[in-house]
């Protein structure tokens, strides 16, 4: 059984919510940072909190590396502690490191998220350079089930600049993209019809999500944009397949949720915010 698999079945269980870990110290209580601690150590507090209060409600959870690094050392070190308390916990891992690098840059890069402090059970790469930046995680992939997200078509603004410029054959380069990773994946197919390679897919733009879902039916989709990009759930719910053959990442919403319940504890807030949003996604895949 490959992560994806995994990741699949925990969607079914549990729902396509993915908790963007994605934490700042500012993002703290004030009156829940312990003075005597780091800010990293703080952080993976909060996290273990925040993982405890959700891991029934979440498919998964999403790891941004920027915020730890941005410590230094021991940022790293929360970052490890972050990644090993998810697996601990038994929900799958996506560290999103965005990497897009060649031969053996690469396959260090591999060695590093895949195995050791770091491990993680899948990475977010970046496919500009080729299929040649992709293939030093194939192996992984292949021997011990190790999955990856790479970006095909993102949320973010930018993604006009580059992703929806048109080909000569009339498609755009998210599509050439896509079909590329798509054939490629064929090669790495599990026991629930989707490869271990899966695409990010951004749900702030639903002009070509039915068509994006259709094309790509055995490709799992990592869904950034809800919540405080302004993809709502009947939006994302395009981007689904019955309900699952994808996740959700919300990050803020979540992580903040408190600010926005006024008496509740953090953790409990982001429980709430995760159910709000698995129902909403439930029911907007209901009406599909």
């Amino acid at each position: 059984m490959t992560n994806m698999d995994k990741l699949y079945e925990a969607v079914e269980a549990r729902g396509p919510v993915c908790v963007g870990l994605d934490t700042d110290f500012s993002y703290l209580p004030a009156d829940f940072v312990d003075s005597t601690l780091s800010k990293g150590e703080n952080i993976v507090r909060f996290n273990k909190k925040l993982i405890d209060a959700t891991k029934a409600v979440a498919g998964c959870y999403k790891v941004q590396i920027a915020y730890y690094e941005s410590l230094g050392l021991e940022g790293l070190k929360a970052y490890a502690d972050t990644l090993k308390a998810v697996r601990e916990a038994g929900v799958p891992v996506i560290a999103d490191i965005k990497r897009g690098d060649i031969a053996k840059t690469a396959e260090m890069y591999a060695m590093g998220h895949f195995t050791g402090d770091f491990e993680a059970d899948f990475v977010t790469l970046a496919p500009y350079m080729g299929l040649d930046s992709i293939s030093p995680y194939l192996p992984y992939a292949e021997k011990q089930g190790k999955g990856m997200f790479v970006l095909c078509r993102t949320s973010n603004g930018g993604a006009k600049d580059f992703e929806y410029e048109k080909l000569a054959d009339g498609r755009h380069v998210y599509d050439l993209v896509g079909d590329k990773l798509n054939a490629l994946g064929k090669d790495y197919m599990g026991e629930h019809g989707y490869s271990s390679i899966g695409l990010v897919i951004g749900g702030t733009h639903i002009e070509e999500a039915a068509e994006i879902r259709a094309k790509y039916q055995d490709s799992f989709f990592l869904i950034p944009g809800y919540g405080a990009q302004g993809g709502k759930a009947e939006d994302i719910a395009q981007y689904l397949s019955k309900g699952n053959g994808g996740v959700v990442n919300s990050s803020r919403g979540i992580l903040l949720a408190y600010k926005k319940q006024p008496g509740a504890a953090f953790d409990e807030a982001a429980y709430n915010e995760c159910v709000n949003m698995k129902e909403a996604i439930a029911h907007a895949c209901s009406l599909l």
